[in-house]
């Protein structure tokens, strides 16, 4: 397989993401919409009219979403560059494409940590099979099982992972630490796999080598934090978490 893009190129894309989804007035976004309406700020041309004013507009929530290159793959590959005026069964793709390329850019992640040495074979053929599959016609698409494959690869990032921690770090996959004070903890090699920390206070936290696989980190305070080999950490992630100095 070749190197594939898992990181959005709205310019190559048909503003899927802007017209599939739901919106629900919230602090993520200023309106309500309905799933397969289009939002008012998209153009004629697919393009976002405020996407340079987006945050200070309301729409953090779109600030914060990646598609993982999903987007692009449906309107150029799947589709030949349709757009979903005349494929409407586009939007139902994308969060189809969009799970298989979350899966193929934690495992292309995977790859890249050394002390996963020996399960790389494994982990080349899981990328292969995940990109096979997203690349599908859309009835296979639609008849797609995702959390079928999902189960079959998550086992292999965990232990990528835990290679990678040396079972070392507290395990608090899946814990709710919404509000939880943390600042400066020692926290090296820790699981937070589909953890729960928003609003999380982790200034100065010492994170080196921390999952954050699937962890809600929507306002997480990360001022000063150190995140050095940090594992399956996502620019989404990082965008809706609080990045910068330290407070008081």
């Amino acid at each position: 397989m070749g190197e594939r893009a898992l990181e959005a190129d709205c310019s190559q894309c048909a503003g899927l993401c802007c017209v599939g989804p739901a919106f629900a007035k919230s602090s993520d976004f200023a309106i309500d919409k309905p799933a397969g309406k289009a939002c008012p700020n998209l153009g004629g041309d697919f393009r976002c009219g405020i996407h340079d004013r987006l945050e200070a507009r309301g729409f953090h929530g779109c600030v914060v979403f990646d598609c993982f290159g999903a987007g692009q793959r449906i309107t150029v590959e799947t589709f030949g560059r349709a757009d979903w005026h005349t494929a409407p069964q586009m939007l139902g793709l994308l969060p189809v494409v969009r799970q298989l390329h979350e899966l193929m850019w934690l495992l292309t992640e995977a790859l890249k940590i050394e002390e996963a040495d020996r399960v790389r074979p494994k982990l080349r053929d899981a990328l292969a099979e995940t990109d096979r599959l997203a690349g599908g016609t859309p009835d296979e698409l639609r008849a797609l099982d995702v959390d079928s494959h999902r189960r079959k690869v998550n086992p292999l990032l965990r232990k990528a992972s835990r290679l990678a921690r040396g079972g070392r770090g507290p395990d608090h996959t899946g814990a709710n630490l919404i509000g939880r004070r943390l600042r400066g903890a020692d926290l090296r090699g820790a699981s937070f796999r589909g953890a729960l920390l928003i609003g999380a206070d982790l200034r100065d936290a010492d994170l080196r080598r921390a999952d954050f696989t699937g962890a809600d980190l929507r306002g997480t305070d990360l001022r000063g934090a150190d995140l050095t080999g940090a594992l399956f950490l996502t620019k989404s992630q990082l965008r809706a978490a609080v990045i910068g100095t330290p407070g008081p």
